[in-house]
């Protein structure tokens, strides 16, 4: 069932009655997303949070080079969205793109507020989603300046292999910030010492 996800990354935080439940399932909207698709753009502003029930995105911003920055990949059971764009409705600096055909859960700005009004819980859960989200923004921000890019390599490898098979060497230098013949040099270099 689609909601099962949902479910079991909504326990992962709270607990919620049967009836509160059905009342937040009433306020997200399925959509699918077609490989390629994007579902924000750089300048638009940001109208939903989003669950992902299957598939996978990339959040990334265009520099004024044309050069891609990757911030983060999105699979089953992650949420997405600019929320700096979602919260203050303002454009948008990212780009959130499919890299495969998927399906998400999507709520927007007045029914999230609705939401919180209809089942006070909610706001905790989201509060406690926010935390985890700053606690991995700060821990990806210790690593950039502390590791190698070879160890930023193999740390994203072992702790995302579920999204590293789905990845370009492209995207994922992109997401490491180095060139993608950097990330070619590292791979070589490993495979030769094996």
């Amino acid at each position: 069932m689609v909601n099962d996800v949902l479910i079991q990354n909504i326990e992962k935080s709270i607990q919620l009655s049967k009836l509160e439940l059905e009342q937040l399932f009433s306020y997200f909207k399925p959509k699918v997303i077609q490989k390629k698709e994007f579902l924000l753009t750089q300048g638009s502003v940001c109208k939903f949070e989003g669950f992902v029930l299957e598939g996978c995105f990339r959040v990334f911003v265009l520099d004024n080079k044309g050069n891609e920055n990757t911030l983060y990949f999105a699979v089953k059971d992650w949420w997405l969205m600019d929320i700096d764009s979602f919260m203050n409705q303002k454009p948008s600096d990212l780009n959130i793109q499919a890299l495969e055909d998927s399906r998400v859960l999507l709520i927007d700005r007045k029914d999230k507020l609705a939401l919180y009004d209809s089942v006070p819980a909610v706001e905790k859960l989201f509060r406690i989603m926010s935390q985890k989200a700053l606690v991995a923004w700060q821990r990806r921000l210790i690593r950039n300046h502390s590791l190698t890019a070879e160890e930023r390599y193999f740390h994203f490898i072992q702790t995302y292999p579920e999204i590293a098979s789905k990845l370009t060497d492209r995207q994922i230098s992109s997401y490491l910030g180095i060139t993608h013949e950097f990330l070619s040099k590292i791979k070589k270099k490993h495979f030769k010492n094996q």
